[in-house]
């Protein structure tokens, strides 16, 4: 099942087995209609707005570009089609517009405050998606110029502190080195970070540490293995950020998708 398999899902959810508040009181004609920000954003999600409009006959025609940074009063999508499919697709649309556009203006705020500091360092998405949304999530994070980071547990090894509570580091490294996979293990002390860089694994996750022991972490890291990437994550937020953007190569951060806020959108539908 692919992207738009997903949005005729969400499309039927709303509409059940019929909108019947637009069968009893709408008559049948053509209409247009303008989806409208009504702050300013990041935009994301048109593709999939525009799907749900699709899908039902209607007509979608984008006058912005994803990724576009956009003005309150800003049209970013007209329809053209019959009323009925205009107003039943338009709650489904609007919902998917409103938060990817969220997670890609967050997305770029977080990037913009970390490269005040490091201009090379990258901020990503995590697994703290949305069930069933992960790939509307972290495409907006990636319009928003973040990093998708891996898709789930099965496209590349994350050694967690759980993991390791039942298998030592160093034995569980070299299993991980084993399966050809990009290898990368969380750790929790400067101790730990050292320990597993001796084994040159793809990339040293730095959890929820302090930005001083994540600095001293770093720089424990690079000593013994320079080409490993770092990553930093755990409770990040705007505010501090850029306190670790020196000490990271990569800064995830979990609230771009688990606690997005929403940007307000909206449509205005007039006949033809």
């Amino acid at each position: 099942m692919g992207w738009k398999s997903d949005v005729r899902r969400f499309l039927m959810e709303d509409l059940g087995w019929g909108d019947v508040t637009t069968r009893a009181v709408v008559p049948p004609r053509r209409a247009h209609a303008a989806i409208t920000a009504k702050q300013r954003c990041v935009v994301a999600g048109l593709r999939e707005a525009a799907e749900a409009f699709h899908i039902l006959g209607a007509h979608p025609e984008p006058f912005v570009e994803e990724g576009a940074r956009v003005a309150p009063r800003t049209v970013v999508l007209r329809i053209t089609g019959e009323a009925w499919a205009l107003l039943a697709a338009e709650r489904t649309a609007l919902n998917l517009l409103m938060r990817m556009s969220g997670i890609a203006t967050a997305t770029a705020a977080f990037q913009a405050r970390a490269r005040k500091v490091n201009p090379t360092v990258r901020v990503a998405a995590t697994r703290k998606t949305a069930p069933g949304l992960r790939e509307f999530d972290k495409r907006a994070v990636e319009i928003g110029g973040g990093w998708r980071h891996r898709k789930g547990l099965f496209d590349a090894i994350l050694i967690k502190d759980n993991h390791l509570r039942v298998t030592a580091l160093a034995e569980a490294l070299k299993k991980a080195k084993r399966t050809g996979l990009s290898v990368e293990v969380e750790v929790e002390t400067v101790e730990q970070a050292r320990e597993a860089a001796a084994f040159h694994p793809d990339m040293v996750l730095l959890d929820n540490m302090t930005p001083e022991v994540a600095r001293r972490a770093y720089r424990a890291v690079k000593e013994a293995s320079p080409a490993t990437v770092v990553e930093v994550s755990g409770g990040i937020t705007a505010a501090t950020i850029a306190k670790y953007a020196r000490s990271a190569d990569l800064i995830s951060v979990g609230a771009l998708t688990h606690s997005v806020k929403a940007v307000d959108f909206s449509m205005d539908l007039a006949p033809d």
